[in-house]
């Protein structure tokens, strides 16, 4: 009898992954192999306070049970038709985030990337099916240091020379402005211009948040110019900053809205755009799909999620939390951190470069039983699960504080 293999360490399941896996990231040496709420697990049983959620795709945590319910259940009944069949979950999901966000139709998808890009689709035939742009003149306006996702045409915007070089030619018909400029923006629209696709908050640039007034000018501006506002809503949306989405702060409603990461609950990838009927509209069989796009597990899941939402109760979590947040990272200004911005339970925290890299303090953080992401120098990430609670977030804080001062 063959005996059982023995299961792998921590050390031999990173070092088997370097041969056969493209080294196209350079995560934390942790090996997640169980997760509950806002805690995961090793395979050696060590815990970790997971304080990144997924980049915001576990907005309620590991395995929230009204997810894993509704995936179950959805899993013994019908998985995938694709779109050639109808089924019997996607009307009542499209209906109920048209309704959550207060637009009128979606297009689902899957994945965040695949959701900007069907963006793009739209706000060009937009403009050449109801603007009157001329063909192939039509272009887009978007925002330096953005994130929007790494295919082709998405990096073909990009301001960031490492997601970008090595993968020209681009793709043209994009103009770049300064984000947070409403006067640069101004300058940059014109009769051509299809759409001003922008993220209301840009996350990998280190959670930047906009003066007051920035969206609705934006909102304005378009209206006026006639044109597009497209929202990217990924990261941002769906409760992680105290409202349904980060443009709720300025009562703002864009034609666009992107949503992806939280829409599956961590456990399928969803995505939709979300827009005016006259905006989606102008799609017609053929144009546009995916296979997977709409499936009925993902559907299942996308209505639990929004079911989450239409209570309210993770969005007034995030501001309250968030509060907690905001007071501990004052405290620690000065003191190892020289900046941070913050909005609900996100936060983009810059250490003193003296101390460490954001790498640097991930790994350290890491030691400490504490998870997050570095993105841009000594910056890095705070996003925990919208499950988090005040005990949790103030033990993390506390882990930094001890790192900032080791």
């Amino acid at each position: 009898m063959t005996a059982p293999a023995r299961a792998r360490t921590s050390a031999e399941l990173i070092e088997a992954e370097g041969p056969v896996l493209a080294h196209n990231y350079h995560p934390l040496p942790v090996v997640v192999a169980r997760a509950e709420g806002a805690w995961v697990e090793d395979v050696e049983g060590r815990r970790y306070l997971d304080m990144l959620a997924g980049y915001s795709a576990l907005n309620f945590g590991h395995r929230h049970p009204a997810l894993i319910e509704a995936a179950h259940h959805q899993l013994d009944r019908l998985t995938l038709t694709s779109r050639a069949f109808h089924n019997d979950r996607l009307a009542e999901f499209a209906e109920r985030l048209a309704e959550l966000t207060g637009l009128d139709m979606v297009l689902p998808m899957n994945t965040g990337a695949e959701a900007v890009e069907s963006g793009i689709k739209v706000a060009r035939k937009w403009a050449y099916d109801v603007k009157g742009v001329p063909a192939d003149r039509a272009t887009i306006v978007v925002a330096a240091d953005n994130f929007h996702g790494r295919t082709t045409t998405i990096v073909s915007f990009s301001t960031d020379e490492t997601a970008r070089a090595g993968f020209g030619p681009f793709t043209p018909g994009f103009r770049i402005v300064p984000y947070n400029d409403l006067a640069a923006l101004e300058a940059a629209v014109d009769e051509t211009t299809a759409a001003v696709l922008i993220e209301p908050i840009q996350g990998e640039a280190g959670v930047l948040i906009p003066d007051d007034g920035y969206l609705t000018g934006v909102r304005e501006l378009t209206r006026r110019k006639g044109c597009l506002f497209v929202a990217d809503e990924i990261q941002s949306g769906l409760g992680r900053t105290g409202r349904t989405l980060a443009v709720d702060h300025e009562d703002v409603v864009p034609d666009v809205l992107l949503l992806g990461k939280a829409l599956g609950g961590g456990i399928v990838p969803v995505s939709a755009v979300v827009a005016r009927r006259e905006v989606l509209g102008v799609l017609h069989p053929g144009e546009h799909g995916s296979t997977f796009g709409g499936n009925p597990l993902a559907a299942a899941v996308g209505t639990a999620v929004v079911e989450l939402l239409e209570s309210g109760e993770f969005q007034r979590r995030a501001a309250e939390l968030g509060v907690v947040l905001r007071d501990g990272l004052t405290e620690l200004a000065g003191n190892g951190v020289v900046g941070f911005r913050s909005r609900g339970l996100w936060a983009g925290v810059d250490v003193d470069p003296a101390i460490g890299t954001g790498r640097e303090i991930g790994e350290r953080l890491m030691r400490e039983g504490v998870l997050v992401k570095d993105t841009h120098g000594s910056t890095i990430r705070l996003a925990p699960p919208l499950t988090v609670t005040a005990e949790e977030l103030r033990s993390a804080l506390g882990a930094l504080e001890k790192v900032l001062a080791a």
